[in-house]
C-alpha cells in the first residue's frame, strides 16, 4: 500500500478470507487508470465536504445499480482523508461510506476506490474551502432587527425564461392561467428585484423552497424533495442561488432557506429505491396523519393516537421520513450543513416542525447550533393555543421533553391575536383583549421578541381578503406588524393589496404582475400600481423604514395597557427611546390623554410626534373608529 494510504473491508472476515481479500486488494490497485475510469459510481451524496468543520466524519451515500455485491474494500491516497466505515443499504444499489476529514485536509479533488470479488469501482469526493466570514457574511442569523419577506419564486418573476420547461423532467406544465401548473418564475427573477425589497425596506428574503421537486404534478410549490442535493434547474439549479445568496450578502441582506425534515416527494430517489427496509413510515394501508398535536404532549394520549400524528403521512404524494434510523438522520443532518456552507444561508425556517421527531429535531438543530453558533433557526408551528405552541421550542416549562428550537412563527398571535383584534367587537374576552390575552402569556417563551410574526403566508388566505379589503382595519393590522415584538414576516405582494382565499391554497399564490414579460401592470413601480395600492405601498415602506431606525422596536421591550371599549395601547422602549401605539377598534372616536394615561410608560418624556404627520403634541391625542397611531415619544 502506499503510505498514508486509507483503506477498509466491509466488515470483519475470518483470518484466510481477509488475507485473500487483502491479496485482491493489492492486485487491484494496480489496474489501469483507464480500467478505473469505465467502472464510476456517478450519484453521490453528499459529493463535497470542507475540512475544519465540527461536522467532520461525513456519511457519504453511494447510490446506483448493484453497487454492493458480495465483499466490499475501500481505499483512497488522498492525504487528510480517513475510511471509518463501510455499510451496506438493505438494497444493493446503495453503499454508505463514513469519511473523516481532517482539519488539515488541503482543497483538491479524492479517488476512492471500491475492490469487490468481482471488479472495481470509485468515485470522486471533493473538499473544498470553508467560506470566510460565519457569523458575519452568512450564517448571521434571523433576529428582531429584520423584516423578512416570503417570496415562492415560481410565483414572483420570470428572470429567465430558458429554464421555464427542463427536458425529462416530469412535470411540463407551463400555464399562468392555472393556479396548480409552474407559472416560470425563478431564483434570477428575485436576483433582478433585490433594489425593490431593499427599498421597502426588507433586510431577509425567505424563499419557499428550492430544491428539486420532480414531481409529475403540483411541483411548483416545492415541499416535495425528490433530490436534497440538487437545487431545481427550474429555478435556476445552484448556480442561480448561489448568485441569489451572494447578491443579498453583498446588499447586507440575509437569505433564509426553507426545510423540510419530516417528509419527501413520492418520487424521490430514495422512495423509487429505498436504501433500507424502514428509510421511511409505512403502514399496512395508507396512514395519514390526524394533525393533531396534542398528542405529543398529552399525558394522557393514547400511544396509536401519537404515533398517527407522527409517523402518518402528510398527504398521499409526500412519504414520511423515519428519522430514527440513524443513515436517514445523518443524511437529513449533512444536507442542512451542507446548505449553510455551501449557499450561505443565514437563517432555517423548518417546515411542518410539529411531525418530525422532535429528539431527532433537537439533534439536528443543535448541530447547525454547534457549527454555526449566529444562525436562528424558526419551525412552522400551525397548533392552536399557546402552551401547544410553546412546546415546540424554548419555554419555561418543567416537562421531560425540553426543546431546543429558538423560536416557531407565531400563530397563535395571528389566530387569537390580530386577527380577532381588527375583526371582532370589542368584549370581555373578544376582539382587542384576545390580542391582549394572547400577549400575556408570554412568559412561557424563553425568548418571546424573535418569534416570528406574520399575517398571512402561503398557506393562508390573503390577510387584506381576512378583513374584507377594509384597507383602515388593513393599515392597522400592518401598523401592529412593524412594531410589535419579534421578527415580522411579509408575504409577497401584500405590500401592493394581493387578495386571494385558501380554499384552495392556489388562490393566495398569485403572480407578482410586472415579473414577466408582457405583464399589462408592473407592480415593482408605483407607475404600474393604482392610488390605493401605492397608499399602502408607502405606507409600508414608511413603517418599516422607521422600524429600522428605531432601537425601541427592533431591540426594546413591551409594555402593554388593558383595552378599553376597543382602545389598546403598548409602548415598544428603551432606556433611551420610546415608541406609543394606540389602536381604536371600536367604531366610536377616542380622545386619549397620552402623558396622563399612559404614565407607566412614558413619564420620562413629554411630547408625542406621529410617524407619519410628523405633527407634535403636548395635549389629548384624538384617535378616529378602525385608526392607529403611532408616536416617537420626546423628552
Amino acid at each position: 500500500m502506499m503510505p498514508g494510504q486509507q483503506n477498509l473491508l466491509l466488515k470483519k472476515t475470518g483470518r484466510s478470507e481477509a488475507i485473500k481479500f487483502n491479496l485482491l486488494l493489492s492486485m487491484a490497485m494496480v489496474i489501469s487508470s483507464a480500467a478505473i475510469s469505465q467502472q464510476r459510481i456517478a450519484e453521490v451524496y453528499p459529493a463535497h465536504w470542507w475540512p475544519g468543520m465540527k461536522w467532520h466524519t461525513v456519511q457519504v451515500m453511494l447510490h446506483g445499480d448493484h453497487i454492493a455485491p458480495g465483499n466490499l474494500a475501500a481505499t483512497t491516497r488522498y492525504p487528510g482523508l480517513k475510511i471509518k466505515e463501510i455499510k451496506k443499504g438493505d438494497s444493493d444499489n446503495y453503499i454508505f461510506i463514513d469519511l473523516d476529514i481532517a482539519a488539515t485536509t488541503r482543497p483538491g479533488k479524492a479517488t476512492i476506490y471500491l475492490f469487490y470479488t468481482g471488479g472495481t469501482k470509485f468515485f470522486e469526493f471533493e473538499i473544498h474551502n470553508r467560506r470566510s466570514g460565519k457569523g458575519k457574511t452568512y450564517a448571521q442569523g434571523v433576529t428582531s432587527e429584520d423584516v423578512m419577506y416570503l417570496i415562492m419564486p415560481d410565483r414572483f418573476s420570470n428572470g429567465d425564461s430558458t429554464n421555464d420547461r427542463i427536458a425529462g423532467m416530469r412535470d411540463q406544465s407551463l400555464n399562468r392561467d392555472s393556479m396548480y401548473h409552474r407559472h416560470g418564475g425563478d431564483l434570477q427573477g428575485i436576483t433582478n428585484h433585490l433594489n425593490y425589497l431593499q427599498d421597502l425596506g426588507v433586510s431577509a428574503a425567505w424563499m419557499m423552497p428550492v430544491l428539486e421537486n420532480d414531481m409529475p404534478e403540483r411541483s411548483e410549490h416545492g415541499y416535495a424533495f425528490t433530490n436534497h442535493y440538487r437545487i431545481d434547474p427550474r429555478l435556476g439549479g445552484e448556480r442561480a442561488y448561489l448568485q441569489l445568496g451572494n447578491e443579498l450578502h453583498k446588499r447586507k441582506m440575509k437569505l433564509v432557506q426553507d426545510a423540510v425534515y419530516n417528509h419527501v416527494g413520492l418520487k424521490h430517489f430514495t422512495v423509487l429505491d429505498k436504501p433500507f427496509k424502514n428509510w421511511l413510515h409505512e403502514w399496512p394501508v395508507f396512514t395519514q396523519t390526524n394533525y393533531k398535536d396534542q398528542t405529543i404532549f398529552d399525558p394522557y394520549a393514547a400511544p396509536r393516537d401519537k404515533k398517527i400524528m407522527t409517523d402518518g403521512w402528510f398527504v398521499t404524494a409526500m412519504p414520511d421520513l423515519n428519522q430514527d434510523n440513524p443513515y436517514v438522520a445523518n443524511y437529513l443532518i449533512q444536507h442542512a450543513l451542507y446548505c449553510v456552507e455551501e449557499f450561505g444561508v443565514d437563517g432555517w425556517r423548518i417546515d411542518t416542525y410539529a411531525y418530525n421527531d422532535l429528539k431527532f429535531m433537537n439533534r439536528c438543530n443543535q448541530a447547525l447550533y454547534d457549527e454555526y453558533p449566529s444562525i436562528s433557526i424558526f419551525g412552522e408551528t400551525w397548533v392552536h393555543g399557546v402552551p401547544n405552541q410553546s412546546y415546540f421550542c424554548r419555554n419555561h416549562y418543567d416537562i421531560p421533553f425540553k426543546s431546543n428550537l429558538q423560536n416557531t412563527t407565531d400563530f397563535q398571535q395571528l389566530f387569537y391575536g390580530i386577527q380577532p383584534a381588527v375583526n371582532e367587537k370589542f368584549g370581555w374576552t373578544e376582539g382587542i383583549n384576545k390580542l391582549y390575552t394572547t400577549t400575556a402569556q408570554d412568559f412561557v417563551y424563553a425568548d418571546p421578541f424573535n418569534q416570528v410574526i406574520f399575517l398571512d403566508n402561503h398557506d393562508l388566505s390573503r390577510f387584506y381578503s381576512v378583513v374584507n379589503e377594509d384597507t383602515a382595519k388593513y393599515k392597522m393590522a400592518l401598523g401592529w406588524l412593524f412594531t410589535f415584538r419579534g421578527i415580522p414576516q411579509m408575504y409577497y405582494g401584500m405590500e401592493h393589496l394581493m387578495t386571494g382565499v385558501s380554499n384552495p391554497d392556489g388562490l393566495v399564490r398569485g403572480d407578482f404582475f410586472g415579473g414577466w414579460a408582457g405583464d399589462k401592470t408592473n407592480k415593482f413601480t408605483a407607475a404600474g400600481r393604482t392610488e390605493k395600492e401605492n397608499s399602502i405601498f408607502n405606507y409600508i415602506r414608511t413603517l418599516i423604514h422607521f422600524r429600522n431606525s428605531s432601537e425601541a422596536i427592533k431591540h426594546g421591550k413591551l409594555m402593554q395597557f388593558l383595552p378599553q371599549d376597543g382602545l389598546y395601547t403598548y409602548c415598544r422602549y428603551t432606556s433611551q427611546e420610546a415608541v406609543l401605539c394606540i389602536m381604536n377598534t371600536g367604531d366610536k372616536d377616542k380622545s386619549v390623554q397620552v402623558f396622563k394615561d399612559y404614565a407607566d410608560a412614558v413619564k420620562n418624556y413629554r411630547q408625542a410626534e406621529d410617524i407619519f404627520s410628523h405633527e407634535k403634541t403636548r395635549a389629548d391625542i384624538k384617535i378616529l373608529p378602525g385608526q392607529m397611531k403611532i408616536f416617537i415619544l420626546q423628552p
